[in-house]
């Protein structure tokens, strides 16, 4: 594959007022609960004493983001802060913490260990120095075959999520990080759902607006798919540089969706016609047709990363 034509450094991304999260229908759980399960999953020690040099590159409404050295061994680290405490959604923590943990695959950010601190989490991951999808898309766009290859990278992530009963919930430039030797890697599980046999669909509000599926908007009951149709946005945002509604107001963001379904792409007639297609896989608005994962990773499309 032709590599990305622009290299960029990590900068703070744009905060999205429009990311969301409401309560699942779950069992409430107490503050002393949920440190006690914190304590029970993160390592012990002072972080402070082990990783140096702290330096802010991203801040969103889970946590900030900073680069750190291991005194250890110099490696750099990425360095997530969570304030446990100040958090409306202290179960996504856990769940967070929990699947990075516990999950591996080559295209998702690597969970390196964890802390408590007071009252803050910390959790430490690899450190991705070219930044996000959304960095690189503030000063170029992606032709088809890098589109193509992202999509690819990104598509085994989901696969491997979905294998595991593992919705993302937030797919979107922003969480999509690249290395310097042009990994593509999916991050931020802050949102994530852990399904299962008990709880197999979700209904609770939770994502970012322009990326959100309908059914989750309407919040009727969702699994997977979710993600295969903020995958789809997320392939409008690496042409287009913005996903569907970027000019629209966000509170008429939910209305459009429900009532459009599939969006109007701009530049629709310069995509081809496998690309066209692949997008209209993903923003299949009836989710028994809309493609899993592995059918995506079927699909011609992935044919034009290797062009």
């Amino acid at each position: 594959m032709e590599k990305f034509r622009t290299a960029v450094s990590l900068k703070e991304p744009n905060k999205d007022s429009n990311k969301m999260s409401t309560k699942e229908n779950e069992k409430e759980v107490t503050d002393e609960e949920i440190m006690t399960v914190l304590r029970s999953i993160v390592s012990e020690g002072d972080p402070n004493e082990k990783y140096t040099n702290m330096k802010q590159i991203s801040q969103g409404g889970s946590g900030t983001v900073y680069t750190a050295v291991t005194t250890e061994t110099g490696l750099e680290v990425a360095v997530k802060k969570i304030n446990v405490m100040k958090q409306l959604r202290k179960d996504l923590i856990i769940t967070e913490l929990s699947i990075m943990k516990k999950y591996k695959h080559p295209n998702i950010v690597s969970y390196l260990d964890s802390f408590l601190d007071g009252d803050e989490l910390w959790i430490i991951m690899e450190y991705l120095a070219v930044g996000s999808m959304a960095d690189v898309l503030a000063k170029t766009r992606l032709y088809e075959n890098e589109t193509a290859a992202v999509c690819k990278e990104i598509l085994q992530a989901v696969q491997y999520l979905h294998d595991n009963n593992i919705v993302h919930r937030d797919i979107k430039g922003d969480n999509i990080l690249l290395g310097k030797d042009w990994t593509i890697k999916l991050a931020d599980f802050g949102i994530s759902a852990q399904l299962s046999p008990e709880q197999n669909k979700r209904t609770s509000l939770v994502g970012t607006r322009r990326w959100m599926a309908p059914e989750l908007v309407k919040q009727i009951e969702y699994g997977p798919e979710v993600d295969i149709w903020s995958l789809g946005i997320t392939a409008i945002e690496m042409v287009n540089g913005k996903p569907p509604y970027h000019q629209e107001n966000s509170d008429m963001v939910f209305d459009l969706i429900t009532q459009n379904g599939k969006p109007n792409i701009e530049n629709k007639d310069n995509l081809s016609p496998v690309f066209r297609d692949f997008l209209d896989r993903c923003l299949e608005v009836d989710i028994s047709k809309r493609y899993t994962a592995s059918e995506l990773l079927e699909h011609p499309f992935m044919e034009v990363a290797d062009q």
